[in-house]
């Protein structure tokens, strides 16, 4: 049998993996090295040439797109439709045969999906049922504990709280949870899978069918299987089955949501006997590239083991650019991309890679003062993300008490047992009496008009927000947003909602503060000096202009920019990885730990490996954290690419000491402040008001020219080059 149009396009590896004798198959493919091709291929092959029916073929992938588009493949391959062929997520796979099973499942026939915001209510109803303190116990944070049990495949019959005050209120949850769906006939997202091997385990007969049914077994993404969905694998593959997974150990970087890389560690023990083969021919990127690659990712223990190459060109080194600040490192980027644009190349085969979100902030701010397009990638600009939202809102209503729309958004975030009815009360009283909420909470509180619990949380309520406009008139305005989160409780309430995405938004909240500290450093430029409240004022209109700023429509030319995590999968001949710093990259929460540090290295490699031509590794020597100018070390993982592929790019003279992007600006710059033209970055001056200090920063040309200054006595300031006055120490 003719067998060339499945194997012509394949390289040696490949075709191995492709041809390889019906069993057990551990194919470990590097980044770009064509696994989807081999996956498609694999299964043409057991069509066409071993004569298996795709009925009995169940092929598992982790999105419902990359389902589709591996069924289009193959149909387009073999020439025919593979109709009898199971091709689909784990999630949607185990909801068939729930659909199919539902009596031997224990399930009504028109059982209910509930989605994340579904379960979200139904949690908040159960803690008022069971009379929990919402504010102690939040709802998100006891959904994140159902789905992280479930996940491991433990029911809460499985569960101990050994006396611990935590677990027990948890456990009380997840029971009443368990009752209210099994009473209403509802199934989760982490119901389907537990559901359906239990499906295996309770009914032999049924299970013995499958596996007969289904004796070749392909999985895709295998390292990012978690517990349960490698249990429902095993359970079905049993000992008659063949099971060929696709995956890659170094690209395991889902731990903080369940994934775990020992599933892919152990298959060839579990599964025995087993092939490996790996596939370490890359398609994607440069040899330099690739080469520090392979030599980051030596330093992590335990690997299944493989070497990238490629036959490709050796390409340009990998620039390391060591910014002053952060605001340096965003400029510098944004001219990077200027320049590749002049070159004639698009905008979309660039991309920012950061590992934290709230780095995107100064990035964006950088995008935004050149008019350049972007476009974040699978989340919300800064001044768009839900905490940053509350956290404003607090800021609106102390500059100005009668905004409804903050009042309305956080007179119950968090949950300060204002419920739906009270609000509804006070709006009736702002229709009624054309005042706006707040006046009417006043008039509602002092002429007892709520009930005295609800009129008691509600007086507490405006008394936070007085006590923060007292604060923000005697304060500088990052102490005052950072004095406003904190008394709010917004911090707390983001913690309670665990794992990454908590981690998430507290940083976030932390960028706020550095924005608002880089907002008053403007506000000082010239000299001058606005109030207190006129400075808050002036931060609230330039967010909610931020926030108003669209994104790049869909179809337009614009930068990527993404976190880490969602630069999985894709490419782009442009990256630059921002923040490479000890700390922030590897992160402090995962730095501690062994596990923790590896699954860092191993985003590193997933970044690095993004890149097709070039690529730029940034960090700077400060970075305000929290309002404040902190000193960081580059990022360990720098120092792991091997020296002979980094190429420094640094000014070495005295007008620049990170980037040539605004060299005629700081020239400019200190020949119009007076100095002699002595002047550079990181330079001593003393000012004739503000005594001494560190130039820090300059943008802008001429006379206009914009230089930030770090005053021994007064803090940081923004002057403008033709009135500064500056002298050189």
């Amino acid at each position: 049998m003719d067998v060339s149009h499945i194997l012509n396009s394949l390289n040696d590896a490949q075709r191995q993996a492709v041809t390889a004798e019906k069993g057990n198959l551990l194919v470990l493919a590097g980044a770009g090295s064509g696994k989807t091709r081999v996956l498609v291929h694999r299964i043409a092959w057991l069509i066409q040439i071993e004569g298996m029916a795709p009925a009995g073929i169940l092929a598992v992938t982790f999105t419902n797109k990359a389902a589709s588009e591996m069924r289009g493949r193959i149909e387009m391959l073999l020439g025919q439709p593979i109709g009898g062929m199971w091709v689909g997520t784990f999630h949607g796979l185990a909801h068939r045969l729930l659909r199919t099973h539902w009596q031997e499942a224990g399930l009504p026939e028109k059982f209910q999906i509930l989605d994340s915001d579904d379960q979200l209510r139904l949690v908040k109803r159960l803690l008022h049922t069971l009379d929990l303190d919402e504010g102690k116990w939040p709802a998100k944070q006891c959904q994140w504990f159902i789905n992280q049990q479930k996940d491991e495949g433990l029911r809460s019959t499985h569960l101990e709280h050994y006396g611990d005050d935590y677990n027990r209120t948890m456990l009380t949850v997840y029971q009443a949870y368990e009752q209210a769906c099994e009473r209403t006939g509802m199934v989760d997202f982490g119901e389907l899978l537990l559901r359906a091997h239990e499906l295996w385990l309770k009914n032999p007969g049924l299970l013995d069918y499958y596996q007969h049914r289904f004796s070749e077994i392909l999985v895709d993404e295998f390292q990012d299987t978690n517990a349960i969905q490698y249990a429902w694998l095993r359970v079905l593959a049993g000992k008659r089955g063949h099971i060929t997974v696709v995956g890659d150990d170094d690209q395991s970087i889902y731990g903080w949501r369940g994934a775990r890389i020992e599933n892919i560690q152990q298959f060839t023990r579990d599964f025995a006997p087993a092939t490996l083969i790996r596939l370490e021919q890359n398609y994607r990127s440069t040899s330099t590239i690739l080469k520090a690659a392979n030599q980051l990712i030596s330093n992590n223990a335990g690997r299944l083991g493989k070497e990238l190459w490629t036959e490709g060109a050796e390409g340009e080194p990998i620039s390391v650019y060591a910014a002053f600040n952060e605001q340096d490192e965003a400029r510098f980027m944004v001219d990077q991309i200027e320049q590749w644009v002049r070159k004639g190349r698009r905008r979309d085969d660039c991309v920012i890679l950061y590992r934290s979100n709230a780095q995107s902030r100064e990035l964006e701010e950088a995008m935004l003062r050149v008019g350049m397009p972007y476009r974040i990638y699978g989340g919300f600009r800064f001044y768009e993300r839900l905490e940053i939202r509350n956290a404003m809102a607090y800021l609106r209503l102390v500059a100005n008490r009668d905004d409804d729309a903050a009042f309305e958004r956080v007179i119950n975030t968090p949950v300060r047992g204002i419920g739906n009815a009270t609000i509804e009360n006070l709006r009736i009283i702002a229709r009624e009496q054309r005042v706006s909420l707040w006046q009417a909470s006043q008039r509602a509180v002092a002429h007892g008009l709520l009930g005295a619990r609800a009129a008691q949380n509600v007086g507490g309520f405006m008394n936070l927000i007085n006590q923060l406009e007292e604060y923000s008139t005697e304060h500088e305005l990052h102490l005052v947003v950072d004095y406003a989160i904190k008394q709010s409780g917004l911090i707390q309430h983001h913690e309670k909602e665990g794992g990454e995405k908590a981690n998430s938004r507290l940083e976030n909240l932390e960028e706020l503060v550095n924005a608002a500290k880089a907002f008053a450093m403007e506000t000082n430029a010239n000299d001058s000096e606005p109030s207190n409240a006129e400075r808050l004022a002036g931060f609230i209109d330039k967010a909610a202009l931020d926030a108003g700023d669209a994104q790049a429509d869909e179809h337009e030319d614009a930068v990527q920019m993404m976190t880490l995590h969602s630069a999985k999968g894709l490419e782009f001949p442009l990256v630059f990885i921002a923040g490479m710093e000890e700390g922030l990259f590897p992160h402090k929460m995962s730095a501690d730990s062994l596990e923790g540090l590896e699954e860092e290295r191993r985003l590193c490699y997933v970044g690095i490996t993004r890149a097709m031509e070039k690529l730029y590794l940034c960090h700077a020597e400060s970075r305000r954290l929290h309002g404040e100018e902190n000193f960081s070390r580059p990022s360990r993982f720098i120092k792991e690419v091997p020296a002979e592929l980094r190429q420094e790019v640094r000014m070495k003279g005295q007008i620049n000491r990170a980037t040539s992007w605004h060299d005629n600006a700081a020239a400019q710059a200190s020949g119009a402040a007076g100095s002699g033209g002595g002047i550079r970055l990181g330079q001593r001056v003393r000012h004739p008001s503000f005594g001494e200090g560190v130039v820090l920063s300059c943008e802008g040309n001429g006379n206009n020219a914009r230089i930030q200054i770090n005053f021994d006595a007064v803090g940081g300031k923004w002057l403008v080059a033709a009135y500064a006055r500056l002298e050189a120490l």
